[in-house]
């Protein structure tokens, strides 16, 4: 069935003819302007002689555009002051009720009566999981275009295929006449960069038949719920949507020239929905919570922070871990902390978690260690600038300009041999030894930083950060995650009900004596403890229940205290001991007994 435009005819009360829209695809701020024909309202691109404007195909089409024309003789009669006025309230309300729904997807372009205008940005809803996009694409002519999707030679065409899981909004344009609702629809436009215009047309239909079904309601809104909840499945694109060129106009089969879509080259169509979708993904990632991989804490995204890899860490910790391996030197170790990935830091990343200094000092190792992988650098004699050394074992310092012999780094040479073939290979097997001894010995300071580490220093139970005491009581907090917990055992902790009598100690006795001394220092140097007396070759030794540190009994007690974390137990079952009296006795162990040979 052909489609049918219609215009009010003249005369006073009559509805006043539709005003040029301005509008661009996804321009948030549109003003009006002279546009093309395509954004011009259907209600004024009919004469002001034919009522209707038909493309028949049949005769049986002019038999239903003669119905449909005197079906709507009605509508073209003046209108009352009362119908104008119930129009103009319900299309106030209607537009009040938009604004309220979608809020920032509708753009007001004119409120005046009986010119209302505004453009509606239509987000199509889509899978959870997202939705692949493919194009057909050609670049046979030189320029990349849609291939062929059925006819024609398709041995040149490229399929290229992608996930989104956002779309670019539809741009819906409405104006709506004094006649609606009551009597006539809106006049609208659809215009989008990833639907041709065919389906755009197909669009336009469905819209038309809605109104149709609703004659006399208010209708944007249903309108509206259509596309974001049927457009995909109306078009085929339920589990892929295809991008094509669809070049097809109001006057050949399928198009509509109020179908008005971005004539733009397919790279930059393609580009334009990928950098959308990121956007997207960006910002739903800003206002979600997520974990952090090192502290297992929960923060917004807005607190993360993202490698090149994709793998995010709180910024906190990122920045803790980044300031350690600086500290340290160890900058080529600088890496994700993920340890199934080997992704880098970016430079822009450090530094924006790197103080000044901090990042001037990673500037200067990373060149350096850089220099020192390269077999070919050496240094000039005079001002120790790095060189390159070319296949004659010369080099030109390009700081001072000095030419010099790299074996003998005296002056450059040319035809002379300083020195014989033997001592030639000895000169430069010292040299290689040397780098091999310096990224040998570097390696060797971090195995030894890391024992260190792990001989003084706690693991926090919940970061595994290090973390080691210098002077107060047991009650540690974690610099890096805020955690709790206690220094002696190593258990996570809320307060202080973990330092009872009988369990772990508050202070240590090494930090008691300290304190006194500070405190009486007239008495001069307090004398530390005997040692404890060597321990029998073969004695046995009775592992702690809380550390796990072997500790050998005093003569037959039982009653062991453990020498690491203080902590008392029992030799014979290995539980801890909080009142000698109510665990030995005639129901308990028994306090004294021999050690098994």
């Amino acid at each position: 069935m052909p489609r049918k435009y219609w215009k009010p005819r003249g005369g006073p009360g009559c509805v006043a003819p539709a005003p040029e829209l301005h509008w661009k695809a996804l321009n948030p701020n549109p003003v009006p302007a002279e546009v093309p024909e395509c954004s011009r309202s259907r209600a004024a691109e009919v004469s002001d002689d034919d009522a209707f404007v038909d493309v028949p195909a049949t005769a049986e089409d002019a038999v239903v555009e003669e119905e449909i024309a005197t079906k709507l003789v009605g509508i073209h009669m003046e209108l009352s002051q009362e119908e104008l006025r119930a129009n103009h309230q319900m299309q106030e309300d209607e537009i009040f009720a938009l604004e309220a729904i979608f809020g920032d997807s509708i753009v007001i372009l004119n409120k005046k009566e009986g010119q209302r205008s505004f453009q509606v940005h239509v987000h199509i809803e889509i899978p959870d999981d997202g939705i692949d996009v493919s194009a057909r694409l050609n670049y046979g002519t030189g320029t990349l275009n849609y291939g062929e999707t059925c006819d024609g030679d398709a041995s040149d065409n490229l399929v290229y295929k992608f996930r989104v899981e956002h779309l670019p909004p539809i741009l819906l344009t409405c104006y709506l006449p004094s006649s609606y609702p009551s009597h006539q629809p809106p006049s609208f436009t659809i215009s989008t960069e990833w639907l041709d215009t065919v389906k755009i047309s197909s669009l336009c239909q469905m819209l038309d038949m809605i109104w149709e079904e609703q004659q006399g309601m208010e209708v944007i809104y249903q309108w509206v719920q259509w596309l974001q909840n049927s457009l995909l499945s109306h078009l085929g694109f339920a589990d892929e949507i295809i991008l094509s060129k669809g070049d097809l106009t109001c006057h050949e089969d399928g198009g509509d020239k109020h179908a008005c879509r971005d004539d733009s080259a397919p790279d930059v169509i393609i580009t334009r929905i990928m950098r959308y979708d990121d956007d997207k993904r960006h910002e739903a990632f800003l206002h979600d919570i997520h974990d952090c991989m090192i502290c297992f804490s929960e923060f917004p995204g807005v607190d993360f922070v993202t490698l090149p890899c994709h793998h995010f860490f709180c910024r906190k910790c990122i920045q803790t871990y980044c300031k350690i391996h600086v500290k340290e030197g160890t900058v080529l170790k600088l890496t994700c902390p993920d340890t199934k990935c080997e992704g880098v830091v970016s430079p822009h990343i450090l530094k924006t978690l790197l103080a000044e200094d901090e990042y001037e000092r990673w500037e200067k190792l990373l060149l350096q260690r850089t220099l020192d992988a390269m077999n070919d650098l050496v240094y000039c004699p005079r001002c120790e600038t790095a060189c390159l050394e070319d296949e004659s074992n010369d080099a030109v310092c390009p700081s001072c300009l000095f030419s010099f012999c790299t074996l003998c780094t005296s002056h450059r040479h040319v035809g002379k041999q300083c020195m014989t073939a033997e001592e030639k290979n000895r000169k430069l097997e010292e040299r290689l030894k040397s780098r091999q001894e310096r990224g040998d010995q570097n390696l060797t300071d971090e195995v030894l930083s890391l024992q260190a580490i792990m001989r003084d220093a706690k693991q926090c139970p919940r970061c595994k950060i290090a973390i080691y005491k210098i002077s107060g009581c047991n009650k540690m907090t974690c610099s890096n995650c805020g955690h709790y917990f206690c220094y002696q055992c190593n258990f996570a902790i809320v307060g202080y009900e973990h330092f009872r009598p009988g369990a772990c100690d508050l202070f240590s006795r090494e930090e008691i004596r300290r304190w006194e001394a500070r405190m009486n220092p007239g008495r001069g140097r307090v004398e530390d403890a005997p040692a404890p007396a060597p321990l029998p070759q073969g004695r046995y030794r009775h592992p702690c229940p809380t550390c796990g540190k072997g500790t050998p009994k005093i003569g037959n007690n039982n009653h062991i205290s453990c020498g690491s974390c203080q902590t008392g137990f029992c030799a014979l079952c290995r539980k801890t001991v909080h009142k000698t009296s109510q665990h030995f006795g005639p129901r308990g162990c028994k306090q004294h007994t021999p050690d098994r040979d």
